[in-house]
C-alpha cells in the first residue's frame, strides 16, 4: 500500500514541478547526448575488446576459486568457447553499427550509440554483484524462499529494502535515458517505462516469483521488447496495437513462468 500511495503521489509532485501542461523541454547537452550521439568508429572496437577481456578474466577467476575450494569447475575449453562466441557476435554487431545508417548524406550517422557502454557497465556491475557477492546470494535466497532465508540467519527485511533502493536508482537511470530519447519530461511517462521493465524481465526468463533469473536475461528481454516496439513502429502500426502485442507477449511469458514454477514444485502466487 505504501508503494501504491507513492506511485500515485509522486506523479502529482512531478506535475506541480512541471507546471501547466505537464511537459518540460530538456536542453541539457549532456543529457541529450546519451541517446542521440555515437562513439567514434574505433570506440566500438575498444568497448568490445574490454568486454571480451573482462568476460575471460572473470571466467578464469571463477574457475580458479572453485578449484581452490575443491568444487567442480567448468572446463577451460567451455570458457574459451563462450569468450569466442562473444567476440564473434560482438564483432558482427560493432561492424554493423559502424556502417552509415542515415538517409541524409550531410548528416552521417555511424558508430556504436553512446548509451551502449553505459548499459554494458550497469550490466557488468549488476551481474558481478548478483553472482559473486554475499549480498547477491542473499538476494536469490530471499527471492526463492524468504522463510528459509530468515531461518538461515539472513536479515530478510534489510535485503528487501536494499533491493528496493537499488531498483529505484536504476529506475531513475531509465528515466534519464527516456528523457534523453524523447527530449522532454512528461508527468505520465513513467507508466510506460514500468510496463516495459516488467515485460523485459519476464520475456527474458526472470521469474516473477523470485529466486530465479539473471541480469543478462532481463537485458535480452529488453532487447526483444525493443525490437518488437521498433518493428511495429516501422510497420506503421498504431500505438494501441503495439500495446496489445506487447501485453500478449508478456502474458505468454508470465504463463510459461507460472507453469514452470508449478512443475518444479514452487509456490504459485495468484
Amino acid at each position: 500500500m505504501v508503494s501504491l500511495a507513492l506511485y500515485l503521489a509522486f506523479p502529482g509532485v512531478a506535475l506541480i514541478i512541471l507546471g501547466e501542461g505537464g511537459v518540460l523541454r530538456v536542453e541539457v547537452p549532456e543529457i541529450k547526448a546519451i541517446m542521440n550521439t555515437n562513439l567514434p568508429l574505433w570506440g566500438g572496437w575498444v568497448l568490445l575488446g574490454v568486454s571480451v577481456a573482462l568476460t575471460f578474466a572473470m571466467g578464469v577467476w571463477d574457475r580458479t576459486r572453485r578449484i581452490k575450494a575443491n568444487l567442480p569447475a567448468r572446463p577451460l575449453s567451455l570458457l574459451l568457447a563462450k569468450t569466442g562466441a562473444l567476440a564473434v557476435v560482438g564483432s558482427a554487431g560493432v561492424f554493423l553499427l559502424n556502417q552509415p545508417r542515415s538517409l541524409v548524406a550531410i548528416n552521417p550517422i555511424a558508430g556504436v550509440p553512446t548509451v551502449i557502454p553505459i548499459a554494458v557497465f550497469i550490466l557488468f556491475v549488476g551481474t558481478f554483484m548478483l553472482d559473486r557477492t554475499k549480498f547477491g546470494r542473499y538476494m536469490y535466497a530471499v527471492g526463492g524462499n524468504p522463510e528459509a532465508a530468515r531461518r538461515a540467519g539472513i536479515k530478510v527485511a534489510k535485503i528487501r529494502i536494499t533491493a528496493f533502493m537499488i531498483c529505484s536508482f536504476l529506475a531513475m537511470i531509465s528515466g534519464v535515458f527516456n528523457v534523453s530519447r524523447i527530449g522532454n519530461v512528461e508527468s505520465s511517462a513513467g507508466r510506460a517505462i514500468v510496463l516495459s521493465g516488467v515485460a523485459a524481465a519476464v520475456v527474458g526468463g526472470v521469474s516473477l516469483f523470485g529466486g530465479r533469473g539473471r541480469l543478462v536475461h532481463a537485458a535480452i528481454g529488453a532487447f526483444v521488447i525493443a525490437i518488437i516496439d521498433n518493428g511495429l513502429g516501422l510497420l506503421g502500426m498504431p500505438a494501441g496495437i503495439a500495446y496489445i502485442i506487447t501485453g500478449g507477449v508478456l502474458l505468454i511469458a508470465a504463463t510459461a513462468d507460472a507453469l514452470a514454477r508449478r512443475r518444479s514444485g514452487g509456490p504459485i502466487i495468484r
